[in-house]
């Protein structure tokens, strides 16, 4: 009896100076467990005569049901402790501003792609890509630009080898889908991207921007199909009542090759300081594929003709914006980009 005694008193002061759970866990483990001391302390009645088991087994679970009441009250006291630790270290102070997650916007340039993409795309085009890194032969040899044109002065050029470079207009991706076709009409796609020309950075000029290039090819194709998309596309770019003129000029690409301005949309074809008082703001170049073009296609030139027109992103969001730094497009100043929350 006095060593059943020993054992829960043994316990108990273990309870007692356990001071977190798992200390706590051991010890019950110790006294309480398969192989613990209380249970040892059972193992021991088959040693005894046959009156003592009775009044020891009591005693036993007297001490092990003591045992397991310290245990319960010591684990209720020491879990409300652990929860009180950890509400002081979890504490949110909820006095303090919360974190502002601002937003981003849509970038000027993608929102101008994405309009003519819609644009064109609600009038039958497809939207076809290419690759940045483009093949002399894409990008001038079959744009009825050899080596030896004098044209290919006009587009100083990035080389990498001398038959790869960045490619200096998106025509080379129309010409990739004319290939494409085989000599199969009709032909309506565009091509946004990016293009890279060696040119020196200021308020007007960058070494890097984007165009849009349109093509059409099929039976039939006037000039007057070209003036009325392009008219259709000015009006919805500029808003309702704009009016275009063609100027006569040259590309290799196209002929007859033509220089598109638009009434001015800040004065209605008046004059102001944007148009330089003309009432016209030049915004792109257009014309007729050139007959050799579509021959080196594999198109019968007489049998199809198209149209193809060439217009700079950044021109168009520069006016339509008001911007008047091509530069502020690409440095990455979230102030100026946040100004187009409004349009997005």
């Amino acid at each position: 009896m006095d060593k059943i005694l020993t054992v829960q008193q043994e316990a108990l002061d273990a309870i007692a100076a356990a001071d977190n759970l798992e200390k706590l866990n051991a010890v019950k483990i110790r006294y309480l467990g398969k192989k613990g001391s209380i249970q040892a302390l059972m193992s021991e009645m088959k040693s005894l005569p046959k009156e003592e088991k009775p009044a020891f087994g009591q005693k036993v679970n007297v001490c092990k049901q003591e045992v397991s009441e310290a245990l319960e009250k010591r684990q209720a006291v020491l879990e409300e402790g652990a929860l009180a630790e950890q509400l002081i270290r979890e504490k949110i102070d909820i006095t303090l501003p919360g974190t502002l997650k601002t937003p981003g916007t849509t970038h000027p340039l993608l929102m101008i792609q994405q309009e003519l993409e819609d644009l064109f795309l609600g009038m039958g085009y497809k939207v076809a890509e290419g690759p940045e890194v483009e093949l002399d032969y894409y990008n001038f040899e079959l744009a009825n630009i050899p080596k030896d044109h004098p044209a290919r002065d006009m587009q100083d050029t990035f080389y990498i080898d001398p038959n790869t470079l960045l490619r200096t207009h998106t025509t080379a991706m129309q010409m990739r889908e004319l290939e494409k076709a085989e000599g199969k009409t009709p032909i309506k796609l565009i091509c946004p991207g990016k293009v890279y020309r060696r040119d020196d950075d200021d308020a007007t000029h960058s070494h890097q921007f984007m165009q849009c290039e349109g093509l059409v090819v099929g039976e039939h194709i006037t000039l007057t199909d070209l003036k009325g998309t392009l008219e259709f596309m000015a009006n919805r770019m500029f808003g309702e009542g704009r009016t275009i003129r063609f100027r006569p000029s040259y590309f290799p690409f196209t002929e007859p090759s033509v220089e598109v301005d638009v009434s001015c949309p800040f004065c209605n074809g008046k004059g102001c300081s944007v148009c330089k008082g003309s009432g016209w703001i030049e915004i792109l170049g257009a014309g007729m594929v050139h007959p050799h073009v579509l021959e080196m296609n594999g198109f019968d030139p007489e049998k199809c003709s198209g149209f193809a027109f060439g217009v700079g992103l950044e021109r168009v969001a520069m006016l339509k914006y008001g911007i008047d730094d091509i530069r502020n497009f690409y440095t990455n100043d979230a102030r100026f980009l946040k100004m187009f929350d409004r349009f997005d």
